[in-house]
């Protein structure tokens, strides 16, 4: 195999700067190097975090560690959910490290200043953690794909079912960055298509641990429904805060719109029952993703949550595709990926269209009350399998250059 060679133009003319003469030193083309960028440290830690690295060694070890004759490197760093910590490390990944891709990339505004980098220097980009739908809508690119979830879909999945269930006015509560922001908009978009009105809405610093201000303004605006358009530690402080003010108790409704398993773990079965969201894998689905997840859990002492198992998938897929065309070349190595499907334990048909969207189907689920639940990692039941093809916005809605809707 041959894995292509490649001089970075940036550090080339910076180098020529200096010293008039020097270039930069050939990368070895027998390596494959995987950068993963996350938050290390915040809100995102327990659902993403350090435990994502391990995901990505097991699709790793599933290849044997290297894939025609290639070694694979793999490193990481803390975003600190900061767009310029993100664009820094990935431009010191590129212009040092020579990496090949980036997967993890979490908050969304971390990963949209991250991809318009790769795009500049044709890398790869893997997005798992980013929910936001614009990533692969108005700010796609042929350089990076969408693997896990995006706004899009989990409003889709949850915001759907909660308004034709009968509950019409809406409130919505959303985290102050772009993530929360293109939630905010295709919930209000779902609940309006049908036949629900939004009463009210807020925005919340991120991250934040006082809600009790925006819970109040919730409560008192007398919405059928609360939504929290937010993730991680937010998602866990909005909805204890709610339990100690009796708001589902009273009647509201209250919608976590991007809810993990760890979460529901901190939140504990007595506050969290009843509630339902949309989630695009969970650990109980079958034998296969149950073998997967003790074997995830042995490594780590905690279950995989859905960007955990998508960023196996994703990285599994990439190196298999490399394997199949011989080059870590991004576009030779997108193609490829694009023309097969993926059949493994995050997805069983999945495809990525032109957009970069990895379609696949997604689930409906409702917390166990504590009687219902069987043990401590029995937390979900599915409600409902969402196909693919309804799961995620249709190509022709889609706003990506790439798409032909002409």
């Amino acid at each position: 195999m041959t894995i292509a060679r490649r001089f970075t133009l940036g550090a080339l003319s910076a180098s020529i700067l200096l010293t008039g003469q020097a270039a930069q030193a050939e990368i070895t083309d027998n390596e494959i190097r995987i950068g993963y960028l996350a938050d290390m440290s915040g809100p995102y830690r327990d659902p993403i975090g350090p435990n994502g690295l391990e995901a990505i060694r097991m699709a790793i070890e599933e290849v044997g560690g290297s894939v025609a004759g290639a070694s694979i490197d793999v490193f990481s760093a803390d975003d600190r959910n900061s767009p310029d910590v993100g664009s820094s490390v990935v431009r010191e990944w590129i212009d040092q490290r020579n990496v090949d891709m980036v997967t993890g990339l979490v908050a969304s505004s971390v990963t949209l200043a991250a991809v318009r980098l790769l795009e500049e220097e044709n890398r790869l980009g893997l997005v798992n953690g980013a929910v936001s739908s614009g990533v692969t809508n108005e700010s796609c690119s042929p350089n990076h794909i969408h693997w896990v979830y995006d706004t899009w879909a989990m409003s889709n999945g949850t915001a759907k079912a909660i308004t034709q269930e009968g509950h019409k006015d809406w409130y919505l509560l959303s985290a102050d960055y772009a993530f929360g922001h293109a939630l905010e908009g295709d919930v209000e978009r779902v609940v309006t298509e049908n036949g629900g009105t939004v009463v009210g809405k807020a925005r919340h610093p991120f991250p934040s641990s006082d809600f009790s201000s925006f819970l109040l303004q919730a409560q008192a605006s007398g919405a059928d429904v609360i939504a929290l358009n937010n993730a991680g530690a937010d998602t866990i402080n909005a909805i204890t805060t709610a339990g100690e003010f009796g708001i589902t108790q009273a009647g509201q409704v209250l919608a976590g719109m991007v809810l993990f398993s760890t979460d529901i773990r901190s939140i504990g079965l007595d506050a969290a029952q009843g509630l339902q969201f949309t989630k695009s894998w969970y650990y109980d689905l079958n034998d296969e993703t149950r073998a997967w997840a003790e074997r995830f859990r042995e490594r780590t002492g905690s279950m995989p949550t859905m960007v955990h198992a998508g960023l196996y998938s994703s990285t599994l897929h990439y190196l298999q595709a490399v394997d199949a065309v011989g080059t870590d070349e991004a576009q030779a190595v997108r193609q490829q990926m694009a023309a097969t499907p993926i059949n493994d334990i995050f997805a069983t048909g999945g495809y990525i269209r032109e957009d970069g969207r990895m379609v696949h189907d997604m689930y409906l689920v409702e917390v166990k009350t504590p009687e219902e639940s069987q043990n401590e990692d029995d937390l979900f039941r599915v409600v409902r399998t969402i196909p693919a093809e309804e799961a995620f916005r249709p190509l022709s809605e889609s706003q990506c250059h790439l798409v032909d809707n002409t």
